[in-house]
């Protein structure tokens, strides 16, 4: 019997030190999980003008001067709103290949942002892929006023040539960029935002004063966009990236409306510099779409 007793205290000494190791390392974990909780989500914007609220101020004064990068874009709106931390690299005219390549001397290839330890990436990309905007609206909006916004010039112009590209190029093209995130940031949630509709489906007759786009262009341009919002969802899907879809969002809010209602500034008159662009208004919807796409509230 007096043989037991120290046995029964070394056994009880060695279940209170047991005991203490594993609350401590309950302790320890709970402490990391709680730290981890309250961190800044790190958060990467990837993207072109549409992400960069180019045309808009203020400018971010962080940005190099080309890009044309405003803190009124759907990023920083996203950042306040959620409370993470942002590193911003979209940058007006930005291709997919600007990904990996770097679009202007010493501005470095967006995917550099990107880490291991990234949560949330969000962009949108592929519009100035083969020209698509540039050619387009450009193109058209000359032929237009030429036209007198009679007929469909522009599209006897393209024909089916613009939309091939967007099939054919452009899709891939963003595949693989999106894979590349992926990639990159094996944990984050990646979200591309498709593109808010720039005109409405079918020809106003009182916008052309707005948007110099022939009567037969207006719909020829808006199944473009459709076409290169189409190609895009079905990258995002492949590659297991969140699609937001702008273009039904933003129904009724197309260039063509007033002021107060319209996402997207016409040709003239505008409210400020972003021209066939995503005004103040239309970045924080792209901001609140986002959000709800990703359940981020």
């Amino acid at each position: 019997m007096h043989l037991r007793a120290p046995a029964r205290r070394l056994t009880g000494a060695l279940a209170a030190v047991g005991t203490t190791a594993v609350l401590g390392l309950t302790a320890s974990a709970t402490e990391a999980a709680t730290a981890a909780a309250t961190e800044p989500l790190p958060y990467v914007a990837l993207g072109d003008s549409y992400s960069a609220a180019s045309g808009n101020f203020p400018l971010d004064p962080a940005a190099p001067l080309l890009c044309a990068r405003s803190t009124t874009n759907y990023p920083h709106v996203i950042a306040k709103r959620i409370g993470a931390h942002l590193q911003d690299v979209t940058c007006g005219g930005a291709q997919t290949k600007d990904f990996t390549t770097p679009q202007y001397p010493g501005v470095a290839p967006q995917l550099d942002a990107v880490k291991p330890g990234t949560k949330l990436v969000t962009m949108t990309i592929g519009g100035n892929d083969n020209n698509t905007f540039i050619s387009s609206v450009l193109a058209c909006g000359a032929a237009g006023v030429l036209s007198g916004g009679q007929g469909s010039p522009c599209k006897d112009i393209f024909k089916d040539s613009l939309a091939q590209a967007v099939e054919a190029k452009t899709g891939p093209a963003v595949t693989a960029a999106l894979r590349a995130v992926r990639h990159k940031a094996p944990a984050a949630r990646v979200a591309i935002l498709g593109y808010p509709s720039i005109l409405p489906a079918k020809a106003d007759p009182s916008c052309f004063a707005r948007m110099p786009i022939a009567s037969g262009d207006v719909p020829f341009l808006h199944d473009l966009e459709t076409r290169l919002n189409r190609v895009i969802e079905r990258a995002a899907a492949e590659s297991g990236a969140t699609f937001v879809d702008m273009a039904a969002a933003s129904k009724g809010h197309d260039a063509c409306k007033p002021v107060g209602t319209r996402w997207i500034e016409p040709v003239v008159p505008h409210a400020s510099l972003a021209s066939v662009h995503p005004n103040a208004l239309g970045e924080a919807k792209m901001a609140e779409h986002t959000i709800q796409a990703l359940n981020l509230d």
